[in-house]
């Protein structure tokens, strides 16, 4: 519960919740051997307890035909354009300043999409487009519902997600499903979830950042061997293996 990413009051109601729920478990489940970490350097809870079952993901059962993207992008992005997809809650924890930092060093068609809701810090985001007249390469959509949000998936060039700190990642997973390119932070749970199909990043270097956006759009080698292996570990994050292992905990708890 780092300060810069929340609220003092939230941090001292989550803090006591997360104790008194850690206390009363038999096990805890989390969705990351980082979030586990986690757990055991700031909360205190014992390792033997935890049990790592991470998030799963669907595969598509539609793609957009070449059309379908052409059109979706071009109303990102105008023709021509390149799309980077970043999505989750506005806040500071995603890291979103440096993702817009990182627009001085691409070229103008390359436009920054921003899907999600506002959270703790996103007044400064919102200022930042202001201030630096990034109106015409910022795309702030808001909250997008899911129908939308695999169009999105499809239709962009690549998923930027540089946050600071993440407990999984879901994006991450949700784009190597619909056959997008990832740009990912090398911290926290991020290498966990992406493997060996992202590229990743210094999250508090801009310039790393555009250079391995560049990278992930230019590279046609490497867009179509991330694409297919993000698709293969996509595969191995079903939601019924995280049913089986959820039921396994449950079973180990009632076998106490």
């Amino acid at each position: 519960m780092d300060a810069d990413y929340s609220t003092p009051e939230f941090r001292r109601k989550f803090s006591a919740l997360l104790r008194e729920a850690v206390e009363r478990a038999a096990r805890v489940i989390t969705p990351s051997e980082y979030t586990a970490s986690q757990l055991v350097e700031r909360a205190g809870v014992s390792r033997e307890k935890i049990r790592v079952i991470p998030e799963g993901v669907e595969i598509p059962a539609r793609v957009l035909t070449p059309s379908e993207r052409a059109a979706e992008r071009g109303r990102l992005a105008g023709r021509g354009g390149e799309v980077l997809l970043n999505v989750g809650v506005l806040q500071t924890r995603k890291n979103i300043l440096n993702a817009l930092r990182a627009l001085e060093f691409l070229p103008p068609s390359y436009r920054l999409v921003l899907a999600g809701g506002d959270g703790h810090g996103s007044e400064a985001i919102h200022d930042f487009i202001r201030k630096d007249a990034l109106g015409s390469r910022v795309a702030v959509l808001g909250h997008v519902p899911p129908e939308r949000l695999t169009a999105l998936y499809q239709a962009a060039s690549v998923l930027l997600f540089p946050s600071f700190d993440e407990g999984f990642g879901l994006p991450v997973l949700e784009a190597m499903a619909n056959g997008l390119p990832v740009v990912a932070s090398r911290v926290s749970a991020l290498p966990e979830v992406g493997g060996d199909a992202a590229l990743y990043v210094d999250p508090h270097d801009p310039r790393d950042i555009a250079e391995k956006v560049a990278r992930a759009v230019e590279d046609a080698s490497w867009r179509k061997a991330a694409t297919l292996r993000g698709l293969e570990r996509a595969r191995e994050f079903t939601w019924r293996r995280v049913a089986e292992r959820t039921l396994q905990v449950y079973e180990e708890v009632l076998a106490l």
